[in-house]
């Protein structure tokens, strides 16, 4: 398993497969690598994919220490220095989508291209989910079924019985799963946004409730010069059920951007 060694010392593992420009997809909170299992061979006929575990998910390091979206982008930094790239395509999903906008922001010569899917600028500027959510992912007894149903349509639950790769890492510790829900919560970027200059595509399902639909045209606006797709019917994974339009959309943005 290789690693890359972030600034403060915690090993990073990541994989990579294809050949191609390199794509770095970036998994959701509390999620690993296998977050991106179901589509990341959508791009391989032009990319090479990169993925990594996030600082207390999969088999990187799990540090009982404050993280956050800045931090998570200086790990990406940190994995594609261990891989020797020095430029490439970001797509991040979720709170993924977050630690993209730090990427962008921070690191612009690294960054060709930029993609957020479901995702926000966080901040008093978001639209946060409803109260009713909130409470049925805090309680116990409804949480499994109440993530799933944020994630997927009945249909797509109905036809598919799983396992899903993105209802969290089921081997994160606690206090890790803690630490990943702070970092998301006390993401804000929305005085950064207005200064990405790199070529940016926002998507998002019209139906996500867990990331509002919402967030999605804040971020458009926000970022000059952006497009935005908004998938109707899509839940919050819509890059894995609706990925028939997602995949095939990214892709096209991917290659309109010039080196």
């Amino acid at each position: 398993m290789p690693y890359a060694k972030a600034a403060d010392g915690v090993r990073l593992a990541h994989q990579t497969r294809g050949e191609g420009f390199p794509l770095v997809l970036i998994a959701g909170q509390s999620n690993n690598h296998h977050w991106w299992d179901g589509i990341r061979a959508d791009f391989h006929g032009t990319h090479r994919t990169i993925t990594f575990d996030h600082r207390g998910t999969g088999d990187s390091d799990k540090p009982d220490i404050p993280y956050s979206t800045p931090g998570f982008a200086d790990d990406v930094i940190a994995v594609l220095d261990d891989l020797g790239i020095g430029r490439a395509d970001i797509y991040g999903t979720s709170m993924g989508g977050r630690v993209a906008q730090w990427v962008a922001a921070r690191y612009p010569e690294r960054v060709r291209a930029l993609v957020l899917g479901c995702t926000s600028p966080g901040g008093r500027h978001a639209v946060d989910r409803g109260a009713d959510i909130r409470r049925s992912l805090a309680d116990p007894a409804t949480a499994g079924q109440a993530l799933k149903d944020l994630m997927y349509t009945p249909a797509w639950l109905e036809t598919h019985p799983g396992p899903y790769q993105t209802l969290g890492d089921p081997a994160m510790p606690a206090y890790a799963r803690r630490r990943h829900l702070l970092a998301s919560h006390r993401h804000d970027a929305w005085d950064a946004l207005p200064g990405i200059a790199i070529p940016t595509l926002v998507v998002h399902g019209s139906d996500d409730r867990f990331n509002p639909a919402a967030n999605a045209p804040l971020l458009a606006e926000r970022i000059p010069d952006s497009r935005l797709l908004m998938i109707p019917g899509a839940r919050h994974a819509y890059f894995e059920e609706f990925r028939h339009i997602a995949s095939p959309a990214v892709r096209e943005f991917l290659a309109s951007v010039d080196d």
